[in-house]
């Protein structure tokens, strides 16, 4: 998995460079892996602005602009939640794309009133107007949650990139004919 992501990470750095955009990232239960994967290529300041690290949901309030309704009424562990991280951390840091990451990676646990599981864990990457979102459930330990997690949002990062790179070649392509 370590090569797939130093792979995958020196993929995203030759897009952002081609194509002059930025990125940040905001990480509850990934404590900064994914920033340290997205920052390990060489000259990565070109296009990292930032990351943030809400642990605390009422840091993903405070600094997200999470709505505190949605995470009383269904948790920090949704979909929604993930896909808020993505467009605060867009907005907090002015970047054109953003990674998150939400979830439980273990040992422990939400208590037994709201129902998810160890190992649950949901990822997004995105922009404005197009985020992807996965939801992982396989409780392998921590650690490889951890792991697993993000190298499961630097690929959504990577699909959406290669998407609008695609695109934006297209357009070129037709403005030349």
């Amino acid at each position: 998995m370590e090569l797939d992501i130093r792979l995958a990470s020196k993929e995203i750095n030759e897009i952002l460079w081609r194509t002059h955009k930025t990125i940040s990232t905001a990480e509850s239960c990934t404590s900064g892996k994914i920033a340290s994967i997205l920052t390990i290529a060489p000259g990565a300041s070109a296009y990292f602005k930032g990351g943030v690290i809400t642990y605390a949901d009422e840091m993903k309030t405070a600094m997200l602009e999470i709505d505190a309704d949605l995470i009383a009424e269904k948790t920090a562990v949704c979909e929604e939640v993930a896909r808020g991280m993505v467009e605060g951390a867009n907005r907090l840091f002015s970047t054109d794309y953003a990674v998150a990451a939400t979830g439980f990676a273990g040992p422990g646990g939400p208590d037994a009133k709201t129902g998810i599981r160890v190992g649950t864990i949901w990822v997004a990457a995105g922009r404005e107007g197009h985020i992807l979102t996965r939801c992982l459930t396989d409780d392998e330990g921590r650690d490889h949650n951890i792991l697993k997690a993000s190298a499961a949002a630097v690929h959504l990062l990577l699909e959406i990139l290669k998407a609008d790179a695609a695109d934006e070649d297209a357009d070129a392509d037709i403005a030349t004919f």
